[in-house]
């Protein structure tokens, strides 16, 4: 194993990421046509709000992207909260049924998944390595893992999994740390918040608002290590992320040291954000600050929210993208290679556009597949009436699209999409798929207490692309952690399987790569988490891929099917 895994090492960096060359845009506009009503999606959040100003209330839930019924196409799971007391009205999640013609059917009544909590995040990953993705919410009162019993069925298995985070849970992740071809689970937890604990704060000394994390005592967040048979232990102060002092929002995945091993990011609000640095022994280093993650250029915690891991700059390195609070912008932290990483936000469009936003939900997605993973934003305040107090900075934001322009250069284009695209609202969770399956990734939206909204691409597809789907064999079945390389014409990229990201969210677990005008993928190749190498060659532009591990494409389909 050590032979095999150092050997991929070597050739991963004998790759030349070239990324030279500017970004040339699809002929014709790209934009983002709601479509959430034509589609069927009826989708409300509901906070709970009564006017007793409770923090979790401006926090919001999540959404998720996955192939619940084992069919291909990927369906959509809404997170709900409920009402602090009983109004004779139950608010639960909702589970939508991809009827592959652009519409959607709510099945969530009899799924298993009808079960009402104080819902936050989901993170989707397959467990058992039954075929089958499972689904992990995070909850205010109780955290639920369900198993998927096939045919859109779901079975709440969380007290026999031995899993027991009542804590605040906000965004999760599913991660194989350990590689042993099983998925294990990180839970970011928030704050200690009770309702008879909560606290009184108000902005203009007389009437009460909602207060900041920083009223508030930290958390743990939990790693879950999978024991096999369905069980799970809590690993979390054995392997050394236990931090009572975290409030964590938001967490991503990603090799950012190019070892072959998973290593973790947390984004902390008000406290300093956390890396772990995965030791290949079931344990990982905490390297926030000496790796430069932890604050802000000014040295500074900021309000960190959702978070994600890319290479943008066809560097070989995956950088972080980070959602932060109003007056802070976003975080864009280029890996050097060296163990180190720089914000380069502050002296590029990204920072410049954000600074008065407050964006949740962040990620990286090539919209308009031309090669460069390009960065959506959803914003929204925590306080309806910040507007009173800073005139500049507004309750309902819209979202931000900044388009790869290549060489680390980014461009709002968030106005050329259009005016439903481009409005104002109090945005969340976010998520991202080719849910019609014509080659391009559509996004959905969820807002705090108000309506979900799908967007779908129009135009992307003008240039070319390949979907890659992953089955594990030595690997867990999701391929979570393999990373996929391609070649083409204009040059080569790459991508991890990962679980998690955005802001309480979980996107397909498929690969898109944009090829620009390049009729084929010339190379390639994947790094699997066991230690193996595979590699393909001459793959025909627009099609979906399934790729199992030892064997190779298992199934392929054109756009549509």
């Amino acid at each position: 194993m050590k032979i095999i895994v150092g050997i991929g090492i070597l050739v991963c960096a004998m790759w030349i990421y070239a990324g030279t060359k500017v970004a040339e845009a699809p002929e014709g506009p790209v934009h983002f046509t709601d479509v959430t009503q034509q589609a069927g999606i009826h989708f409300v959040h509901n906070s709970g709000r009564a006017g007793k100003k409770w923090l979790p209330e401006t926090v919001g839930s999540g959404v998720a992207f996955f192939d619940a019924d084992g069919d291909g196409w990927p369906d959509i799971l809404f997170i709900n909260s409920k009402d602090w007391t009983p109004r004779g009205r139950k608010s639960l999640c909702a589970l939508y049924r991809n009827n592959h013609d652009g519409t959607f059917t709510d099945i969530t009544a009899g799924s298993g998944l009808d079960v009402e909590m104080y819902g936050m995040g989901v993170a989707i990953g397959d467990y058992d390595n039954d075929g089958r993705d499972d689904v992990y919410i995070t909850a205010l009162d109780g955290d639920h893992l369900f198993h998927n019993e096939g045919g859109g069925k779901f079975r709440d298995v969380t007290a026999s999994a031995g899993i027991h985070n009542a804590n605040f849970g906000t965004s999760a992740a599913w991660l194989d740390y350990d590689r042993d071809g099983k998925l294990d689970l990180f839970v970011a937890n928030y704050v200690q918040w009770t309702p008879k604990g909560d606290l009184w704060c108000s902005l203009d000394g007389k009437t009460k608002s909602y207060c900041t994390p920083e009223s508030y005592k930290g958390t743990s967040s939990k790693l879950y290590h999978n024991l096999g048979n369905g069980k799970f232990e809590d690993v979390s102060q054995k392997a050394g992320i236990a931090d009572a002092t975290s409030k964590s929002l938001g967490v991503t995945v990603f090799d950012y040291n190019n070892d072959g091993w998973p290593d973790i990011f947390v984004a902390n609000d008000t406290q300093p954000n956390k890396l772990y640095r995965n030791n290949k022994n079931g344990t990982f280093t905490e390297e926030g600050v000496a790796a430069g993650v932890a604050f802000g250029e000014d040295g500074v915690t900021r309000g960190a929210m959702g978070t994600d891991a890319a290479d943008y700059d066809r560097s070989g390195r995956a950088h972080l993208l980070v959602g932060n609070f109003s007056n802070q912008m976003l975080g864009l932290y280029h890996n050097e290679g060296n163990g180190l990483f720089v914000d380069e936000a502050p002296s590029s469009e990204v920072g410049h556009a954000s600074l008065l936003t407050l964006a949740f939900a962040a990620f990286f997605f090539d919209y308009d597949l031309d090669g460069y993973p390009d960065i959506l934003a959803v914003n929204g305040h925590i306080e309806e009436q910040i507007g009173r107090v800073q005139p500049k900075v507004q309750y309902q934001e819209p979202p931000l699209l900044f388009r790869n322009l290549g060489k680390g250069q980014f461009e709002n284009v968030t106005a050329s999409m259009g005016p439903e695209f481009n409005r104002a609202i109090v945005g969340r969770g976010a998520a991202y798929a080719d849910f019609d399956h014509d080659g391009d990734l559509d996004i959905v939206i969820t807002t705090n207490h108000g309506p979900a909204y799908l967007f779908r691409n129009d135009g992307g597809n003008r240039n070319k692309w390949l979907s890659v789907r992953l089955v594990g064999t030595k690997s867990n079945r999701d391929g979570i952690g393999a990373v996929v390389h391609v070649e083409s014409a204009s040059g080569k990229q790459w991508s991890t399987v990962h679980s998690g990201s955005s802001y309480c969210s979980q996107s397909d677990l498929a690969l898109t790569f944009g090829l620009g005008k390049d009729p084929e993928v010339t190379a390639l190749e994947i790094d699997w988490p066991s230690g193996t190498r595979q590699r393909l060659a001459n793959l025909a532009a627009d099609q979906f891929l399934t790729i199992e591990e030892g064997k190779g494409v298992v199934a392929k389909a054109r756009a549509g099917r």
